[in-house]
């Protein structure tokens, strides 16, 4: 078994194995390499496991140089998902042996792998990460019968305040959706290239679903979809989005869209215990499911703690909250490329 790195006369490759691999995900797909190297200017390290000839396991890796947040070497940035995946506990390891090898040669600070599993017992890990999954039926009344009562009755509320859904092509629209609620959050919003990139790499694997109300977009929602899977991935809205009921309408949407496809599992993506989105994807119904972001140390002297429930960094937040749209929206990208 030999470790190679990735060069663009494998793309497809990689992407036949990502494919067929049960433990793949969609943020193993070789379009975020070239995503993350255009967009963010991040030097990526995607290596493979070869035996015969043929591939038996992949981990993407990318490196970020941070003022902020150190040096770092993370599988995968701007991913939910994207650890060691392979045929073998064998390729696993020579995998997982060869990224903490590089992250010791490039003189990191650490080393995250963003798997789903907790196989490396010897790696401390994040666990404050969970995801949240379900099968979904094709039949509407099913799906919506197994949303609990008072999530339902919400969903209803938007339908009957007369709010619509369209698939919609503009990044715009999209954008100042998301980047207006993400301020609000106190958060630095990504660029508006990298997603134009998502939706120039991935194409109809990658759309925007946006809420309309008397002819004004309201919310939007751009999601992935992988093999039979539906991924939410990037939301935002308005501030009357809530009281309109427009986000519960709009995930109801894309929930029934997606099973008139033939998708028959709906991944809400992770959340932070104790935050509100973790609380809202509960109230769907979804039972949440512990990640395993486990970490390395190599220069770093303890574990980081970027969790943006962490008290420190509330005052930042609270700023951020104040600043208006035009400039947030023209720092943000400068502090997100770092946030991984």
């Amino acid at each position: 078994m030999h470790i190679k790195f990735l060069s663009d006369n494998e793309l497809h490759s990689w992407n036949d194995y990502v494919k067929t691999n049960p433990s793949s995900s969609f943020c193993h797909r070789s379009e975020w390499k070239s995503i993350i190297e255009s967009v963010y200017k991040l030097k990526t390290h995607y290596m493979y496991a070869e035996e015969n000839g043929d591939i038996v396991g992949i981990l993407p890796l990318a490196e970020i140089k941070s003022l902020l947040f150190g040096h770092t070497l993370i599988s995968t940035p701007f991913c939910v998902y994207g650890g060691v995946c392979s045929d073998s506990i064998e390729a696993t390891e020579i995998l997982t042996n060869e990224a903490a090898l590089l992250a010791k040669q490039l003189n990191v600070d650490y080393i995250e792998l963003r798997n789903v599993s907790n196989n490396q017992s010897n790696w401390q890990y994040k666990n404050f990460y969970h995801t949240f999954q379900k099968e979904i039926s094709p039949d509407d009344e099913v799906n919506l019968n197994e949303v609990p009562r008072k999530q339902r009755a919400m969903i209803r509320k938007g339908i009957k305040n007369n709010l619509k859904s369209i698939v919609d092509d503009d990044i715009n629209r999209f954008y100042h959706l998301y980047a207006t609620s993400v301020r609000n959050l106190g958060t630095p919003v990504y660029p508006k290239q990298y997603f134009i990139s998502l939706k120039e790499k991935f194409g109809d694997d990658c759309e925007i679903l946006t809420v309309i109300k008397d002819d004004k977009a309201i919310s939007s929602v751009l999601s992935f979809y992988f093999e039979d899977t539906v991924l939410p991935y990037y939301a935002g809205g308005l501030l009357e989005a809530r009281q309109l009921k427009a986000y519960d309408f709009m995930y109801w949407e894309l929930m029934r869209r997606s099973a008139e496809k033939n998708i028959r599992n709906f991944d809400f993506g992770r959340s932070i215990e104790g935050t509100g989105s973790y609380s809202f994807k509960k109230n769907w119904g979804f039972k949440p499911t512990q990640l395993y972001y486990q970490q390395l140390l190599i220069n770093a002297e303890q574990t980081p703690d970027f969790n943006p429930t962490n008290s420190k960094y509330s005052m930042y937040i609270k700023a951020w909250q104040k600043l208006p749209l035009p400039i947030a929206n023209l720092i943000g990208p400068l502090i997100s490329k770092n946030l991984g």
